[in-house]
């Protein structure tokens, strides 16, 4: 529970740290807004309770609409979302008397399967569900910024195999920071994005495209990586203990112990 917290914590730091910059894009790309002006709107939202949506503007598009964008971004299935995007709805059309569209952005790795209408005798409400699953990942690499670019670590791969994506992400980002600090930030949140989506690929063939970033011995996706290799290697092969080791680039000592842990799981 205190793992998935933190996690939790890690991801919210990267939307609040990254949303700025990534919002005009999502609107053309992934929302279908072209907006020529934008204007921050309050985030606390108090009628009978206080509410704190995610991005909250008012938008005029290239049409002449002027509405209130709401947009939420949601990591797993939340079975009462059409409730709370239902009372978002009213407060905002209570507090702004403009037109609202709202839109949930869904991060999980699978298909959302969210309800997104509320059907009452007397009320209708619907609001707009998009996957970040189901967009081509080359539209975030085509950004000229990084924090932008390593939301494609989410997003649909399509014929490229998950450790090429990988790669293009890293050279673009690579291309796209001036500073070795400033990319290693940007390397650090497409590992924890990485880790969100849960890519089918080993997290050491993720490390391959990331190692020469990574210098700390203790780094936890480096000890994670040489721990699978370690297992691996004990699960499949003979291999004596020293030449496990070796190959993996760890001491006897980290070999015994997960050896002993995986006869004591037996």
């Amino acid at each position: 529970m205190k793992q998935n917290r933190k996690q939790a914590n890690q991801y919210d730091k990267i939307f609040k740290e990254n949303i700025e910059a990534v919002i005009p894009s999502l609107m053309q790309n992934v929302l279908g807004i072209t907006a020529v002006s934008l204007e921050e709107l309050p985030d606390d939202i108090q009628h009978t309770k206080e509410r704190k949506p995610d991005v909250l503007k008012k938008v005029t598009d290239n049409l002449g609409n002027t509405f209130v964008l709401q947009i939420e971004f949601q990591v797993a299935d939340e079975p009462e979302m059409v409730y709370r995007m239902a009372e978002y709805c009213i407060m905002l059309a209570h507090k702004y008397k403009l037109p609202i569209r709202q839109f949930v952005i869904f991060l999980g790795k699978t298909g959302p399967q969210m309800e997104t209408e509320l059907l009452m005798e007397d009320l209708r409400f619907r609001y707009h569900l998009r996957s970040i699953k189901a967009i081509d990942y080359h539209l975030f690499l085509k950004s000229g910024k990084p924090e932008e670019i390593v939301f494609a670590v989410l997003s649909n791969f399509g014929p490229d195999k998950p450790e090429t994506a990988i790669g293009n992400i890293v050279d673009r980002l690579e291309e796209t920071t001036g500073t070795d600090l400033t990319l290693k930030k940007y390397i650090n949140q497409l590992r924890i994005l990485a880790e969100l989506r849960k890519l089918d690929l080993q997290i050491d063939e993720i490390m391959e495209s990331i190692a020469k970033y990574l210098n700390e011995e203790n780094d936890y996706f480096v000890v994670k990586a040489k721990r699978k290799i370690v297992e691996n290697l004990l699960k499949e092969t003979d291999m004596a203990l020293d030449k496990i080791a070796k190959i993996a680039g760890v001491t006897v000592d980290f070999v015994m112990d997960i050896k002993q842990k995986l006869s004591a799981g037996k």
